[in-house]
């Protein structure tokens, strides 16, 4: 065990052992460099029995999701209550960084508090590391968008899952005692309750951000192709404005049902714009839904979707503009217009994705699901790093 696991482990192993909730948080917070929460973490610490006779031992058929750094297994505690468990694999956990990058994830998002965010019931450190959420019973809206198997879902879910999601997303970067970029916000990463409210999950690859940071420059670049910000994906800057982005590919994806990037390798960005610039809403929209859908609620989502995905960060809303947009449906076109300089350099498409490859070792659960909605890649893998 090599001494960050061991450094760390040692203070999580003492807060199953600890009565003061706010006492056992520093202790986990402090391991993992994270700042101190003004809000009482609910999560505990399971026993690696627990997880084992929830999982039946982890047995294969219990596996929901899968990723480059290990499993996420369906449970039922001894109360009845269906959870996920993510389990580093053994083979991952050789691996410092991602050691770090796990316990670094349960920091983050375990003093995390918002109906719209999933939220973590508690980790295990015996025999590897666990962390442990609600299991979402209605998967991803990724699973629920794509697989023919399930039925499509109506206007009015779609709707509420957009609204919902800027809440949260909202959350994240402006709610917290500091800043949270969550950086692979897409459908996978949407989970959906009984009711349909969705839940932003997987924080494998989510920042902190400090107040007076403005931006923070990260290497390699990861995240999932057709959902990066320009700015991200040529040259590692992240700050708000990347999750926007990637918001505004995700109510592209919501409207047209269709995935990020397609068969033919052409992303749904590309593939949207022309019936954006002339708001064709009927071009767009998803034909499963036929006429079932509110035709003012479509255009705003359209709108909407468009200035997420403007190539220039500083013209795209910040969330708390989107979830002002969303939930008053005003259209401000005069607030919004960008110069005729900007409007011509507007050129961001991913028209050819053929020469970048898939990373397999990408921690990309997809939480539910059979198989990813996108390539998912490294800077290794299209050889672009921050500084270029």
């Amino acid at each position: 065990m090599n001494y960050l696991r061991s450094r760390s482990l040692k203070r999580l192993l003492s807060l199953g052992r600890r009565s003061n909730a706010d006492e056992s948080a520093e202790d986990c917070v402090d391991a993992v460099a994270e700042p101190p929460s003004p809000y009482k973490p609910t999560w505990r610490c399971f026993s690696y029995d627990e997880l084992h006779q929830a999982t039946d031992g982890f047995h294969q058929d219990n596996v929901v999701g899968k990723g480059g750094y290990g499993e996420v297994y369906r449970g039922v505690l001894d109360g009845g209550r269906a959870v996920a468990v993510k389990r580093l694999a053994p083979t991952a956990a050789a691996d410092e960084k991602k050691e770090k990058d796990f316990l670094t994830e349960l920091g983050t998002v375990g003093h995390v508090r918002h109906p719209n965010v999933s939220a973590l019931l508690g980790c295990c450190v015996d025999r590897g590391l666990h962390l442990v959420f609600d299991f979402s019973t209605r998967g991803s809206v990724s699973a629920n968008l794509h697989d023919l198997k399930l039925p499509v879902l109506s206007w009015k879910q779609r709707q509420g899952i957009a609204v919902g999601t800027a809440r949260g997303l909202r959350y994240l970067h402006k709610g917290c005692a500091r800043r949270i970029i969550h950086r692979d916000i897409k459908a996978s990463n949407i989970l959906l309750t009984a009711d349909y409210e969705p839940q932003i999950s997987d924080f494998g690859l989510a920042r902190w951000l400090p107040s007076e940071w403005t931006h923070h420059a990260i290497a390699p670049i990861e995240g999932t192709f057709g959902c990066l910000a320009p700015e991200y994906f040529t040259h590692g800057i992240v700050d708000e404005k990347t999750d926007v982005f990637a918001f505004g590919v995700f109510l592209l994806e919501l409207i047209s049902g269709r995935k990020p990037v397609d068969g033919s390798h052409k992303s749904l960005i590309a593939w949207a714009k022309p019936y954006l610039s002339d708001g064709v809403v009927q071009g767009l929209v998803d034909p499963r839904l036929g006429d079932g859908y509110d035709a003012a609620q479509l255009r705003l989502l359209m709108f909407v979707a468009s200035l997420c995905v403007r190539a220039a960060a500083a013209w795209r809303p910040t969330m708390t503009q989107v979830l002002e947009l969303l939930e008053t449906g005003e259209i401000s076109q005069d607030q919004w217009q960008m110069p005729e300089k900007e409007e011509q350099e507007e050129l961001w498409d991913f028209d050819d994705l053929d020469d970048f490859e898939e990373d397999d070792d990408d921690d990309d659960y997809d939480n539910y699901d059979d198989e990813s909605d996108s390539p998912s890649i490294s800077s290794s893998a299209c050889s672009i790093h921050p500084n270029d």
